[in-house]
Parts: structure tokens; sequence; C-alpha cells
């Protein structure tokens, strides 16, 4: 169940770059971002307040979210629009990617009790060739030339600044739930986000904006801010970090699929392969034995039940 749901949601957010790619015809990068997760705040509050009965958090860790919400919503967000917009989209995607679950086993002890296994290597390594063969596999390859420099190192960086923002929320879930985390550090994100979009409004007409521009905020509001966010935590936190972020090798397979219905791109064989290759290394991933030492679900206090 775990499982599934990290993989849908890796396909969620791999649908969204043709999406977003539609959208950022008519929207700044930094106004498309802000919209996103400014939008969405209003319904984690709302779904927080429904389940668990309360919305505030304790005033000693709200230095800590917001810290979280400027580095892993604010930064990385940004980041990674700038990422696309100064080099190739294979560049982005494959140092965006492969990286990041690699990070993320490195800096998992500091932050949890999570062990590197000889499965999870394997199953990583054989995800990592298959993630490479899809994203090389396009026509536009990948490209070092000194033009493509700034934006492949703000890719590299996100595969850094994201392991830690996954792994300093899961620490957090601890005694907080998934739900509560994400709604505070979305909120605390968007705010720092939002002087960064003064005077990029008006880059907008918002006068010609049609039906699908709207979809596609709205997709990105409900779907991959909202449930996926949720969704990914709760995930997360049970399966650990170290292995789920394996999961997002699945991501770029869902762009190429969404290129293909949404641009015509096309899908070559060596990206099929590189499919199958990650297909193979997660599900190597996912059998493996449950260990001793599981997380646990934290038992509710004043703040509300907790997953």
């Amino acid at each position: 169940m775990n499982y599934g749901g990290l993989i849908l949601i890796a396909v969620v957010w791999g649908a969204n770059f043709g999406i977003s790619r539609l959208a950022m015809e008519s929207f700044n990068p930094v106004v498309f971002s802000f919209l996103r997760f400014g939008l969405a705040i209003p319904f984690f509050f709302v779904i927080l307040k429904l389940t668990e009965g309360s919305v505030g958090i304790p005033w000693r860790i709200v230095p800590r979210l917001a810290l979280i919400g400027l580095i892993g919503i604010t930064l990385l967000e940004i980041t990674v629009m700038y990422s696309i917009k100064y080099t190739t989209l294979a560049n982005a995607s494959l140092l965006n990617v492969a990286p990041w679950p690699i990070f993320a086993a490195l800096f998992a002890p500091l932050f949890m009790k999570e062990s590197i296994t000889l499965r999870l290597i394997v199953g990583g390594a054989i995800s990592i060739v298959g993630v490479c063969f899809v994203i090389l596999g396009g026509g536009e390859g990948f490209s070092l030339s000194s033009e493509n420099m700034l934006g492949n190192a703000m890719a590299f960086g996100v595969s850094i600044i994201g392991p830690l923002f996954n792994l300093s929320s899961m620490s957090l879930m601890k005694k907080y739930s998934a739900l509560r985390v994400s709604t505070w550090t979305i909120a605390f994100g968007a705010l720092f986000m939002l002087p960064l979009t003064f005077g990029s409004w008006g880059q907008t007409n918002w006068s010609a904006l049609q039906a699908g521009h709207y979809l596609s905020i709205g997709y990105n509001v409900l779907i991959c801010t909202v449930m996926a966010f949720v969704v990914w935590n709760a995930c997360m936190f049970k399966v650990g970090a170290t292995r789920s972020n394996f999961f997002r090798y699945a991501v770029p397979a869902a762009a190429v699929i969404a290129g293909y219905f949404m641009f015509g791109e096309k899908i070559t064989l060596l990206q099929m392969c590189g499919a199958g290759c990650m297909a193979a290394g997660l599900i190597w991933i996912s059998i493996e034995r449950k260990r001793r030492e599981e997380p646990v679900a934290p038992a509710a206090n004043a703040g509300g039940h907790f997953v």
C-alpha cells in the first residue's frame, strides 16, 4: 500500500512536467510556483482541522518549520524552475533526479535510524541506470557545455537540498502528523516566496487565460501539492526516507509518457529499456523484508491524533 502510494505520487509529479510546461507559456515561473503553494494553503488547513481537530503547532518548533519551508519549498522550487531555464531539460531531469536518493541514503543516518542494505544498493543502482536511459534516450542527450553549467549546478543542488528537506521533515513526523508538518512547511514556504513575485504579476496576460490554464493551476494545487505532499510524506514515514526516495525514479518515466501524449514526443527503445530497469530496481527494493526496527506511528497528544 505504501509503495503503491509512492509510485502514484511519482507518476503525478512526472505528468506535471508536461502540464507545467504548457503553463509556463503564459505564467512567470515564480508566480506560477507561488500560485501552486499559496492556493494550496487553505485546503491544507481545512483538511487538518477536519481530520485532527486543531491546526496549531508549538511555538518552539516554529523556527524549525519556517527554516524547512524556506529551504524545502521556497529555495528548492525556485531552483528547480531556473535550473530548467538555464540548462537542457535532459540535464535538469538527470541531475535533479538521479543523485537525490544517493544523498538521501548518505544523509539519512544523521536524521533517522536507517541502515543501507545490500538489496537497497543493488536496486538503487539498477534504477539509476534506468533513469539515465530514460533521460538520455531522448533527443536532447546530456550536455556539459559552458552555457549549461549554471543550470547544471542548480539542478545538482536540488539533489542535495531535496533530501535534506525530506529528512528534516521526517524527524518532525515522530511527534507530529505528516499532514500537520506539510501544512505548516508549505505555509511558511509560500510566505517566503511571496516577496519574490513582486514585479512579476504584470508579466501574465490574465484576461487571455483559458480553461486549460486554470486546469493546470488546479492540478498543481489539488493533485501535485495537497494530495501529493500528504500521501508522499505519510508513505515515506512508514517506508523510510532512503528506500522511498528511490521511487522518485518513476518521475522521468512518467514525464516521458506525458511528453508523448501532450507534445507528440517520441519514446525510444532505449527509454523503454530504461523504464524496465527502473521498474526492476524499484520492485527489488520494495520486496525487501521489513526490518525489525520500523518507524512506529506516534501516539496522539494535544495536537490531535497522528498517522
